[in-house]
């Protein structure tokens, strides 16, 4: 990853917490897909590759996020579908993604819910970080 941007797991007492810093929303909604991936352990199937398209608009920034993220637990649990690849783009409190995925082929870890827990996304010296907590 570049420098400046990336993601962490950081403590959390009852469910987990992920850290996420970038240079811009786009790329921090892009990173936390990654890292909610990343800590449930999701691995894909080789074959059919997907690709869906999302379009989401929220009362702001935090709100968009949670429903960005929501949508990709939600095609995991109802369609068993997992992406890899991420192309977001954002312009206010609107999001269009395309997501580039495959049948999960498997899944160490369930997330239960994107929280609101404690959600804020801060401007820093190098773009925007937060910390999001996942209920499991």
């Amino acid at each position: 990853m570049p420098a400046g941007q990336g993601f962490e797991e950081v403590e959390h007492t009852a469910d987990w917490a992920l850290k996420v810093w970038a240079p811009n929303h786009a790329e921090l909604f892009h990173l936390a897909a990654v890292g909610m991936n990343t800590l449930a352990e999701v691995r894909l199937a080789p074959e059919p590759r997907v690709e869906e398209h999302l379009e989401l608009s929220a009362i702001d920034i935090e709100s968009l996020l949670v429903a960005f993220l929501t949508e990709i637990v939600l095609f995991g649990e109802e369609q068993n579908l997992g992406f890899d690849r991420f192309e977001v783009s954002i312009e206010g409190f609107s999001l269009q993604a395309d997501l580039f995925g495959a049948p999960i082929a498997s899944r160490k870890k369930e997330i239960k819910a994107v929280t609101y827990h404690n959600l804020a996304i801060q401007r820093t010296d190098t773009g925007v970080q937060v910390v999001i907590v996942f209920d499991v």
